[in-house]
C-alpha cells in the first residue's frame, strides 16, 4: 500500500477512535457534574414570628471522595444557602428587596472521630458524615424577608441554592479547584413567583 493509501486507511481508524474518546470523556464528566450537584427538594416562605417570612428548604447532597478525604485531613467545609428576593420591572432592572446569605461549617475531629456542624456560636455533633450531611441540608426557620419588605398586590420572584464555598480553602486546595470539578458542588438556582394581597401579604 502506498503512503496516501496508508495515510487515508490510518484516518478512517482514528477518525471513529477520536469520537469514541470524545463520547466517553463527555460521560466522565458529565457523570462527575452529576455526582457532585446538589439537588433542592424543597423550599418555601412560611410566615415568620414577629412578622415577615421564614425560609425552610431540603438540600440533597452527596461528598465527593476528593472532599471526603480533604474533610477527614481536617479541611474545614463552608457551605453557603443564598436566598434573594426582587421585584420584576419590565421597564428597568429587577428591584431587590433583600439578599441574604446563610453559611454552615463542617469539620472533622480526629480526636473524637466525630463531624460538626456548626453555624454562628450554635454547634451540632455526629457520629457519622451521612448524619451530618443529612443535617446540613436541611434549612428550617431562617427569617428572610421583614415585614415591611413587601408591598401590597405586587408580584415578586425569589430564588434560593446551595454551594461549597472554595473561597473559604485553604489556597492549595482552591487551586486546585480552579481545575477539577470533584470541587465544584453547587444546586444552582431555584426560582418561584410569588403574589401578595391587600395586606402586603403572601397569597396562599
Amino acid at each position: 500500500m502506498d503512503e496516501p493509501n496508508r495515510m487515508r486507511a490510518r484516518d478512517c481508524l482514528t477518525g471513529p477512535m477520536r469520537l469514541a474518546a470524545f463520547a466517553l470523556l463527555f460521560v466522565f464528566f458529565a457523570a462527575t457534574a452529576f455526582a457532585n450537584e446538589i439537588r433542592v427538594d424543597n423550599a418555601q416562605l412560611q410566615p415568620a414570628d414577629g412578622g415577615g417570612y421564614s425560609l425552610s428548604a431540603d438540600f440533597d447532597l452527596d461528598l465527593s471522595d476528593r472532599l471526603d478525604r480533604a474533610l477527614s485531613q481536617g479541611v474545614p467545609l463552608y457551605f453557603n444557602i443564598d436566598f434573594e428576593c426582587y421585584r420584576p420591572r419590565w421597564y428597568w432592572f429587577n428591584e431587590t428587596v433583600t439578599k441574604k446569605t446563610y453559611q454552615l461549617r463542617l469539620s472533622f475531629h480526629a480526636l473524637t472521630r466525630t463531624y460538626r456542624l456548626s453555624t454562628g456560636g450554635l454547634h451540632q455533633s455526629f457520629a457519622s458524615m451521612q448524619d451530618a450531611v443529612r443535617a446540613l441540608g436541611t434549612m428550617r426557620d431562617w427569617h428572610v424577608i421583614d415585614a415591611d419588605d413587601l408591598a401590597p398586590h405586587t408580584t415578586y420572584e425569589a430564588r434560593v441554592r446551595m454551594a461549597l464555598d472554595i473561597d473559604r480553602l485553604p489556597k492549595p486546595f482552591q487551586v486546585s479547584a480552579l481545575t477539577n470539578p470533584d470541587w465544584t458542588l453547587t444546586s444552582g438556582w431555584l426560582r418561584w413567583g410569588f403574589a401578595t394581597g391587600a395586606d402586603g401579604s403572601i397569597a396562599q
